[in-house]
């Protein structure tokens, strides 16, 4: 028998954590392992190297002192492993952005249904993503025309962003640089300079955050 998805709910709300616990109560292959009410004890109990890591965290944005957004990062640093979902009762703009641009993997509101909030978590273990039907359909109508291209493409030249797109089409740098007929030591350059921006350290890395983010769908 496999062993169920471990997954740690921060939510200050008790009666919304309740509501959780019986629904995922009833899932045979779901099980809540932890659950706080401040990403500060959640975060503590993950510090210790001993500590069981979840799997998935199911994060509320708005709770007391830090908040979820702030602590994403640390989430992300003490559990590199552990994939996020934010299960909140925010729509804005700048909190589904950042969210995502931060590293979650899914995007829920609490006005959700329990069966989407189960199947989300489902669907992010098992390495997709999940979002919210309304926020997705803001994300795919709004987000690309209201900010910047340059916050859309993480600060990318459109020289880096055709480069990235071929090393996203398995060439090496020799070979882009063959094709763009420019120097090897420029390709190599620029390179450094995407995943810089990506903050990622290599080819692989840079090509799937590229794909999470949508930078090649970008003109």
């Amino acid at each position: 028998m496999n062993t169920p998805i471990q997954v740690m709910l921060v939510e200050d709300n008790k009666d919304y954590r309740e509501v959780v616990n019986l629904a995922i109560e009833e899932e045979k292959d779901i099980e809540i392992m932890d659950q706080y009410g401040t990403s500060e004890i959640a975060l503590r109990s993950l510090q210790s190297m001993s500590a069981p890591r979840p799997e998935i965290v199911l994060l509320d944005l708005r709770l007391p002192g830090m908040s979820g957004l702030d602590s994403i990062r640390y989430f992300r640093e003490y559990a590199p492993d552990t994939k996020i979902i934010i299960l909140t009762q925010s729509d804005q703009e700048a909190d589904v952005l950042r969210a995502i641009l931060l590293g979650a993997s899914g995007y829920l509101l609490k006005s959700a249904r329990v069966k989407e909030i189960v199947d989300g978590i489902r669907l992010v273990h098992n390495g997709g993503a999940t979002l919210d039907s309304s926020v997705a359909k803001f994300l795919l109508q709004n987000l690309q025309s209201r900010l910047p291209k340059e916050s859309l493409n993480m600060g990318l030249s459109d020289r880096e962003l055709e480069i990235l797109k071929l090393l996203s089409e398995g060439l090496v740098k020799k070979e882009i640089a063959e094709k763009l007929e420019i120097g090897y030591s420029t390709v190599d350059t620029h390179v450094s300079h995407i995943y810089e921006k990506l903050q990622v350290n290599n080819a692989p890395s840079a090509v799937g955050k590229a794909y999470r983010l949508g930078l090649f769908s970008k003109g």
